[in-house]
């Protein structure tokens, strides 16, 4: 790996923990010099880390505004929501769960119970994701999983904020761990989809109100 190659990847890695930080908001314009400053490079590696970004629908380059973080729209949620849950699916039915496994999805469960403020509380359920897909050994698929999940981010801080919503996807993170311990993976994976279907749909009704 090139020198030029692990700036870029810095710069990238900088960028993400901005979105998931919530410090970046959809449609928020990006300063290149700025982004420049902060980080003491080039603006070289930081627009071919935004090209990356921008391959992964987090990025838009739009004529005379340069780069902004992309908007939210109903479309896009549908398209985005129904392609984390098919992968996670994917990915369950291929994974090999075990002990250890299921303990960290019963912390980060208890994690996500616990989570005080909206931030907190998306970043601990899509961190249980992450764990429950974990022992998916295909890293194309992880990841594209982490770009999407990024992505999802910001859909559910901007929209998210019905704590009934979250009683219930938190219903379903403990039969999805109830499933994995009885060996019984189809149900699991329903309980995933469904998990995921629960969110979109709520979501969607806000930007029908919108």
């Amino acid at each position: 790996m090139t020198s030029k190659t692990i700036v870029r990847d810095k710069v990238r890695a900088y960028l993400l923990e901005q979105m998931t930080s919530g410090k970046l908001n959809a449609g928020q314009p990006l300063n290149l010099a700025a982004l420049a400053r902060t980080l003491n490079v080039s603006v070289t590696p930081i627009r071919e880390a935004l090209t990356q970004l921008q391959q992964s629908n987090l990025i838009k380059a739009i004529p005379n505004r340069g780069f902004v973080i992309s908007e939210l729209n109903y479309n896009e949620a549908k398209d985005l929501y129904e392609l984390v849950a098919d992968l996670e699916v994917l990915a369950l039915e291929h994974s090999i769960i075990e002990e250890g496994s299921i303990m960290r999805l019963k912390a980060q469960q208890t994690i996500f119970k616990n989570a005080v403020d909206t931030i907190s509380r998306i970043n601990a359920k899509l961190e249980f994701h992450r764990l429950l897909t974990e022992n998916y050994k295909n890293a194309l698929a992880q990841q594209l999983l982490a770009d999407l999940k990024t992505r999802i981010f910001f859909y559910e801080r901007a929209f998210m904020s019905d704590d009934e919503v979250y009683s219930k996807s938190d219903n379903q993170h403990d039969g999805i761990i109830s499933a994995i311990e009885d060996d019984n993976v189809p149900t699991a994976a329903l309980l995933l989809k469904m998990n995921w279907m629960l969110i979109l749909n709520y979501i969607q009704k806000q930007l029908r109100i919108d």
